[in-house]
């Protein structure tokens, strides 16, 4: 697999919103900005925590509160592990799973300068089968998984 630092497929495009806003507030930045989670800063703008499509679910619809009077600081998981943005891969994937989180915050002194998704990874993976000749360009991703599942069937 070829090698790369974090820095190489992180998105760099980061979305943040004070911690005491409502989640209703980070429902339509999130919705606005087409993502799926965003990041809750303090008053310094220090990342405090990240507030995810699943946190809405648990914390929010699974208890029918109303998203208007809940502040968005009391529903966001804390983050519990970062990489820099000279990170290899690999590590970053290896804390990912260790801490079983779908997002990685990428941070640089105090500041986050980006993140690693499941996406991004998932981007990294297929270019990394191109580059290596195990994948055609031209293969859908459901061609692959039927390929996979004939295979299956014999």
């Amino acid at each position: 697999m070829v090698a790369g630092v974090v820095r190489d497929i992180m998105t760099k495009e980061i979305v943040t919103i004070d911690a005491d806003k409502t989640a209703l507030d980070a429902a339509k930045l999130m919705t606005e900005k087409g993502i799926s989670s965003v990041f809750i800063v303090n008053k310094d703008g220090n990342p405090v925590g990240i507030v995810s499509e699943r946190d809405f679910i648990k914390k929010i619809c699974a208890k029918e509160l109303i998203i208007s009077q809940i502040k968005v600081g009391d529903i966001m998981s804390k983050i519990l592990t970062t990489a820099g943005p000279e990170t290899p891969i690999e590590v970053a994937v290896q804390r990912m799973v260790n801490h079983k989180i779908r997002r990685l915050p990428i941070i640089e002194g105090t500041k986050v300068v980006g993140i690693i998704t499941v996406t991004d990874l998932a981007k990294h993976l297929r270019t990394t089968l191109l580059l290596e000749g195990t994948l055609q360009d031209t293969e859908s991703i459901d061609d692959v998984i039927a390929t996979m599942d004939r295979d299956e069937k014999h």
